[in-house]
């Protein structure tokens, strides 16, 4: 490992083909002869009807008037609504995607197409859209790079309408903010336990519990499919429905067992979760009740179905979505037995299973995965063993090559992040730490920083172990995992760490090596991002003129630094001094990066934010348009910096047209300016 600041790759570099075009096509004659990207320009390729990847729909009870109310919202003047469920400790198992899922079955006629969209992170959503790329256009889509298919995607929602779009399990509602805010043409809904985030103009409807006449006919369906219960059937199920606090999850994992066991009372498997209630005392109260639930049905699978077990305990410790069954088939392992044990698991409602891939709650997830500070079963450290083995076998590059496919980064980076937040004290492998880090670096480029945050924690947490706590590979990610903490925001694990940081590079490696120059450019930028430039000034200043004696005056590091202290003059409102250094940085950006390296955009966007600081927007608007269009083209429709100037020249705008006579002065936004990245 070396140190992450100062690396080439920080930059985006363009790969294949970033505009929208197809590759070559043969003779075709069909009256006019069309070029070959026409065939594929997003607002020329229609849907077919019903086009969707929708699962098929989970059985709905008690919740009419939510689906209603979910109709009435979305047909009327609102083209978003978000459901939560703020009532159950911050976990999920209400039953929001259910109802979603339900939602979109019942309408699917009313749309041109519905797109189910994995939302737990930016780069799990971009994901989902390159899979609609690939559905509409697969052939030009196998050829295009990731940034060019979600753009396409994006073009192609903008251009037709009648679309819903279906935002599972947000995370962070910022993260919806480039699509619901630009796309316009048809219906977004998402499912969160975030009660907080969301604009104060989007509609919510927050779920409950399930009322208990619901829950009882709920569980009576699933146990006794087509048969009517009895008066008795009936009272057993209202009083297990009852010790089960009407929870939908807990009701339809129970409906699954009992359903499997026929020859099982309803007040016989009440008696045994009884005796489970001892040994579930941790979590909160819907954990110890799904645990207990659990508990019973592991027990009868291991019996039946040892390989489902195994199954089960492997995807509790991968990301909770569209696993694919090929992860979980080891070398030498009959496919065909791990489709009948995910039969199994999904017959036992403990996954849901499309023939390919598998979804497992996140619920079942955080039941099956025990506290890292207690003892772990041998079943749990098998599982665990099992999943990392199986995304690094994944990862190998296929024959002929000597690197993993953007394909393979892409279905198992969630995987990867999944398994660094889970990590257990004392385990450490090698193999595992350079895909932490190689997937980290990746999410970095595409602008998915805050992303890397588990992924760098584990990374470090393994070079301390083996390395110990000065070595320069461990500094350098130390350095990486702060910076990860700053673009997330969280500054107070930011700076102190970054502080303590540069004081052991100053210590180990010397006042001037690169790599603690790096590390003090960075500790600048924190304290730039903490409002403190006090701090961050002299420090800017003390940086490059080590960095113009060290390195030179127009080495890409002395021109990073350069910039960022023409960014904190900004800042200062000491244009004076930041408009001469921005103009000359970026002349030698241009000169030593070329025109569209991502350092070079971002020297070009301050530049133009100073411009209009100072009120000249006769050159920051050309500058900003100029700066879009660059970055469009070469880090995509979706990155950050892009939203960042198409932002940024949409104020400048409108300040300009505030300014022309007769139009009423309005209070406009200032321009953000950035930083060469990572901070430098």
């Amino acid at each position: 490992m070396s140190t992450d600041e100062d690396r080439p790759q920080l930059g985006i570099e363009a790969k294949g083909p970033r505009s929208i075009a197809a590759g070559q096509i043969g003779n075709a004659f069909t009256g006019d002869v069309l070029p070959a990207e026409a065939l594929h320009a997003p607002g020329k390729v229609a849907a077919a009807p019903g086009t969707s990847n929708l699962s098929p729909t989970a059985l709905c009870l008690g919740r009419e008037d939510e689906l209603n109310r979910l109709r009435s919202i979305l047909t009327s003047r609102h083209e978003g609504a978000i459901m939560q469920s703020g009532t159950v400790h911050g976990l999920g198992g209400i039953g929001k995607s259910t109802l979603a899922l339900h939602y979109a079955h019942r309408h699917r006629g009313d749309y041109t197409l519905i797109w189910w969209i994995n939302a737990a992170s930016s780069d799990e959503i971009e994901t989902s859209l390159t899979g609609l790329t690939h559905t509409l256009v697969p052939g030009w889509a196998t050829a295009a790079d990731r940034g060019a298919q979600v753009a396409w995607a994006m073009q192609w929602l903008a251009w037709h309408p009648g679309w819903l779009l279906v935002y599972d399990n947000v995370e962070d509602p910022d993260d919806l903010g480039p699509y619901i805010g630009a796309l316009h043409q048809g219906h977004h809904l998402a499912t969160s336990r975030r009660t907080t985030g969301w604009p104060d103009s989007t509609p919510t409807l927050t779920l409950g519990n399930l009322d208990p006449d619901d829950a009882t006919t709920l569980l009576c369906r699933l146990v006794f499919k087509g048969t009517s219960p009895t008066p008795r059937q009936q009272t057993e199920a209202r009083s297990l429905a009852a010790e089960l606090g009407y929870f939908p999850l807990a009701i339809k994992q129970a409906g699954a067992y009992l359903a499997q066991n026929r020859g099982i009372s309803l007040n016989s498997y009440r008696r045994r979760l009884d005796t489970k209630l001892a040994k579930t005392a941790h979590g909160t109260d819907t954990e110890r009740t799904l645990a207990r639930i659990w508990n019973v049905t592991l027990h009868a699978l291991e019996g039946a179905d040892p390989l489902a077990v195994e199954v089960l305990h492997t995807t509790a410790w991968l990301a909770p979505d569209g696993i694919p069954h090929s992860l979980l088939t080891p070398p030498g392992t009959d496919p065909d037995d791990i489709a009948e044990a995910v039969g199994i698991l999904a017959a036992y409602s403990m996954v849901t299973d499309t023939g390919t891939t598998l979804s497992i709650h996140r619920l079942v997830q955080t039941v099956l995965r025990p506290n890292t500070d207690d003892t772990q079963p041998l079943r749990h450290l098998q599982g665990r063993d099992r999943a990392e083995q199986a995304v690094l076998h994944s990862l190998t590059p296929p024959p002929g090559q000597d690197a993993p496919t953007e394909g393979q980064w892409d279905s198992l980076t969630p995987h990867l992040v999944t398994l660094a937040a889970t990590r257990l004290p004392q385990r450490h492998d090698a193999s595992l730490a350079n895909a932490y880090e190689s997937a980290a670096q990746r999410l970095h480029q595409q602008g998915h920083t805050a992303r890397t945050i588990p992924l760098y924690e584990a990374t470090l947490a393994q070079c301390e172990q083996v390395l110990g706590d000065t070595h320069a590979d461990t500094l350098s990610s130390r350095n990486n995992l702060a910076y990860a903490y700053q673009a997330a925001g969280d500054l107070g694990r930011a700076i102190p760490l970054l502080e303590a940081t540069l004081a052991q590079f100053e210590q180990v490696l010397g006042d001037i090596h690169a790599d603690t120059l790096a590390s003090r450019n960075n500790l600048a930028a924190a304290y730039e991002s903490a409002g403190d430039l006090g701090r961050a000034i002299p420090l800017y200043e003390a940086t490059l003129a080590q960095r113009e004696q060290v390195l030179g005056d127009t080495h890409p590091h002395t021109l990073s630094s350069r910039n960022n202290l023409a960014y904190a003059y900004q800042a200062a409102g000491d244009l004076g001094r930041a408009i001469p250094l921005l103009e000359a940085t970026l002349a030698q950006s241009e000169q030593v990066l070329g025109d569209t390296h991502a350092d070079t955009l971002t020297g070009r966007n301050n530049l133009a934010a100073a411009y209009e600081s100072a009120g000249d927007l006769g050159r920051a608007i050309p500058l900003y348009e100029a700066t879009l269009a660059q970055r469009e083209q070469v880090l995509g429709d979706t990155h950050p910096h892009t939203l960042q100037s198409r932002n940024n020249l949409a104020h400048a705008r409108q300040k300009a047209a505030a300014a022309q006579p007769g139009n009423t002065a309005t209070s406009v936004p200032e321009a953000v300016p950035q930083k060469a990245s990572p901070a430098d």
